[in-house]
């Protein structure tokens, strides 16, 4: 069942677009994350696939290697043959600002809402300079209180992701950011690449939306489209996956994201789950509306063969037949032991005037 959102102080995502043309429903992110693997050129053709396929925002992340991490930074999973270490691949993949604002601007000229994560000081900085109108904080990130304090202070929406973190952790980050004036977005979201459907957990929205008031989402990792779906049917505010243009392509980000294909398939999905939940249904209404049709489905009681004047009805005297113009079936059981009026003929459709008048 579909849930509005009527919470205080709740963003209108969709609004923060460039053109700002599209307001309300959820907003559809695609993240590129590290998926360009080091390529400007790739970020861009990223940023395009996910501009036609229709979704709201791109989303990238902002790594500063010498302001985030150590040289002993671990692999989370060793991926690269290329990339001494984790640290090394931070710096491989770092634009310099200019690239950073050619991105933005990129995003601005396809109507696309630009985020980006930010993972230090220096990285909000810079992200602030390109006029961020949101901060989505990393699941990692959320217990970082300085980083939640540069971006609330903005005033700004800040998307929370959950991954990582328990209700306390998720709660004190949430009383944080509203300390500070700014919205906030709680997300669901599992740390598993790819995330199989039993850890999906879109029973947090409802959990999340009972314990703080606050608008959620839906940060997904199953490489599928159902998960935002069916968040966006639930009310969710926004929802995220990651992006590439094809199951080949290199990165740890690619066994956990859509295609091009499929996010196409999921905006077309989510528009669909919400053009729904703005129409319910009257169900005495919607047969009204369908009156013409419905006698064509409907049935009638009919004479099962030739019948005088004066018989009295019996079980095997009836039978419910199409179309549904006549007495309807619904009346069979109550016609028993009623009297002709007239003679009937086989698979006529009786009439109330048919009928003797009920004793």
């Amino acid at each position: 069942m579909a849930v509005s959102a009527p919470w205080a102080g709740t963003p209108d995502l969709r609004s923060l677009r460039p053109s700002g043309a599209h307001r309300g429903g959820c907003l559809i992110v695609g993240e590129i994350a590290q998926t360009h693997d080091g390529s400007l050129g790739g970020a861009h053709a990223l940023l395009d696939a996910i501009a036609d396929a229709g979704a709201d925002a791109v989303k990238l992340q902002t790594h500063l290697a010498e302001h985030e991490s150590t040289p002993t930074e671990p692999w989370r999973v060793p991926f690269s043959a290329q990339d001494e270490s984790r640290y090394a691949y931070w710096q491989r993949m770092a634009f310099s600002e200019d690239q950073w604002r050619g991105l933005a601007e990129h995003a601005a000229d396809r109507d696309l809402l630009f985020l980006s994560s930010p993972f230090s000081h220096e990285a909000v900085a810079l992200l602030d300079r390109l006029g961020m109108a949101a901060w989505k904080i990393a699941s990692g990130e959320v217990g970082n209180a300085a980083l939640l304090d540069e971006v609330a202070a903005t005033g700004r929406p800040v998307l929370l992701s959950s991954g990582l973190s328990t209700y306390d952790e998720l709660g004190a980050a949430v009383a944080r950011v509203r300390a500070a004036g700014a919205p906030v977005v709680v997300l669901q979201c599992s740390t598993r690449y790819p995330c199989p459907p039993e850890h999906v957990g879109l029973e947090q929205l409802d959990v999340f939306r009972q314990r703080w008031g606050c608008a959620v989402g839906l940060s997904d990792h199953s490489a599928t489209v159902w998960p935002s779906v069916l968040a966006a049917a639930q009310g969710a505010a926004m929802v995220e996956v990651h992006v590439a243009l094809s199951r080949y392509q290199f990165g740890p980000d690619v066994s956990s994201s859509v295609t091009v294909e499929q996010l196409g398939a999921l905006v077309e999905g989510v528009r669909f789950a919400e053009e729904m939940a703005a129409h319910p249904i009257d169900k005495d209404a919607a047969a009204a509306e369908v009156a013409e049709v419905r006698v064509l489905f409907t049935r009638s009681v009919v004479a099962a063969h030739d019948l005088p004047a004066g018989a009295v009805l019996a079980a095997s005297d009836l039978v419910a037949k199409k179309p549904g113009t006549g007495l309807p079936a619904d009346r069979l059981e109550s016609l028993l032991g009623r009297r002709l009026a007239r003679s009937v003929r086989h698979d006529q459709l009786l009439a109330e005037d048919d009928l003797e008048p009920a004793p």
